[in-house]
C-alpha cells in the first residue's frame, strides 16, 4: 500500500535539526550526544519513510522516533541495572528502625513565599546540577519517570530492572535531589 503523505526528507535538518537537537540536549546534557542522537533519528526516519503513512505530523513522528532514541541511550547507559547498589550510608543515617524520617532529617515545607518569584531558569539549572550529581542508573531512572514521563513498568522493562530496584532508585534519587535543592537553592 503507498504511502498517503510524501516524506520530504531533504528538509528535515532544516525544518527540524535545531528543534531536535534542543529536545535531546534538554534531556541528555552533553553536546555531542544530543547530535548524536538526533542523527540516528535522521537516519531511523529515513529507514522507516516507507512506513510513514501520514497519521501523525512528519514533525511529530520524528519526534517520537527522537524520543524512542533518547530511551535507547539511557538503556545502553545503564550498566549492571539489576543490582541494588549498596552505598546506603547517607540514606540509612536518614530514617529510624521503623522506616520513618529521623526528626533533623524530615522533609520541611520549603520557605518560599511566592512561587512566581522564582527564577525559573536558575532553578531549572540548579535541578540540572543537582540530577547530574546522580549516580548514572539514578539518574536515569529519574530523567525517564520524571522528564520522559514513562511509566514504570516500562522503566524497569527497558532497563533489565527489577520493580524492587526501580522504587529503591527512583526514592534515592528523589532524596538526593531534594537535600540538593535545600542545600543549593531553598537554603541558599
Amino acid at each position: 500500500m503507498e504511502n498517503t503523505k510524501k516524506i520530504n526528507a531533504d528538509k528535515w535538518v532544516q525544518n527540524y535539526g535545531d528543534l531536535l537537537f534542543a529536545f535531546v540536549y534538554a534531556r541528555v546534557q552533553n553536546t555531542s550526544t544530543a547530535e548524536d542522537i538526533v542523527q540516528e533519528t535522521f537516519l531511523s526516519g529515513w529507514r522507516a519513510r516507507d512506513t510513514y503513512n501520514g497519521t501523525a505530523s512528519e514533525k511529530n513522528w520524528l519526534y517520537a522516533i527522537c524520543k524512542n532514541k533518547i530511551i535507547d541511550h539511557y538503556r545502553k547507559q545503564s550498566t549492571s541495572p539489576s543490582v541494588i547498589d549498596n552505598d546506603t550510608a547517607y540514606t540509612d543515617s536518614m530514617f529510624a528502625s521503623d522506616g520513618h524520617f529521623e526528626n533533623e532529617h524530615k522533609p520541611t515545607q520549603w520557605a518560599i513565599e511566592d512561587a512566581n518569584t522564582i527564577d525559573k531558569k536558575e532553578f531549572y539549572g540548579i535541578l540540572q546540577l543537582c540530577k547530574n550529581k546522580l549516580k548514572q542508573l539514578q539518574q536515569t531512572v529519574f530523567t525517564l519517570k520524571y522528564v520522559e514521563d514513562v511509566n514504570s513498568n516500562e522503566i524497569c522493562e527497558t532497563l533489565g530492572i527489577t520493580t524492587q530496584n526501580y522504587w529503591v532508585l527512583i526514592h534515592r534519587a528523589k532524596l538526593q535531589i531534594r537535600l540538593c535543592l535545600e542545600k543549593n537553592w531553598i537554603n541558599a
